[in-house]
């Protein structure tokens, strides 16, 4: 009898994790909001079609960094000069990109 429960908590378990879609947690939703109005901002001023880092680290977590990249991806995209110094000295270790016209990209 207890085999059976497991093995139906573990099929639950299972469904669960493939079907429920997963929403991000809040943090890094709003962490992007805010990097996404960060590029916003610098761009009205701004090309960013250089691949700045907007905000190293992003005042609001410094775990976190704010960085342009080129959608697609790029080969220099990867090269640690251009990426962000906190990122590159691990003292950030969360990366959140944005397009040169502010798309979101991705938060890793």
């Amino acid at each position: 009898m207890c085999l059976l429960i497991a093995v139906i908590a573990i099929i639950i378990l299972a469904f669960y994790m493939v079907y429920v879609p997963h929403q991000p947690s809040q943090k890094p939703q709003r962490l992007i909001d805010l990097c996404v109005q960060a590029c916003k901002d610098v761009a009205k001023t701004r090309n960013l079609e250089d691949g700045p880092c907007l905000l190293d680290p992003m005042p609001q977590d410094p775990d976190w960094v704010c960085d342009v990249a080129h959608w697609p991806r790029q080969a220099i995209d990867n090269q640690p000069e251009n990426q962000c110094q906190s990122y590159r000295n691990q003292t950030s270790h969360h990366f959140i990109e944005v397009t040169p016209d502010c798309g979101f990209i991705r938060a890793v």
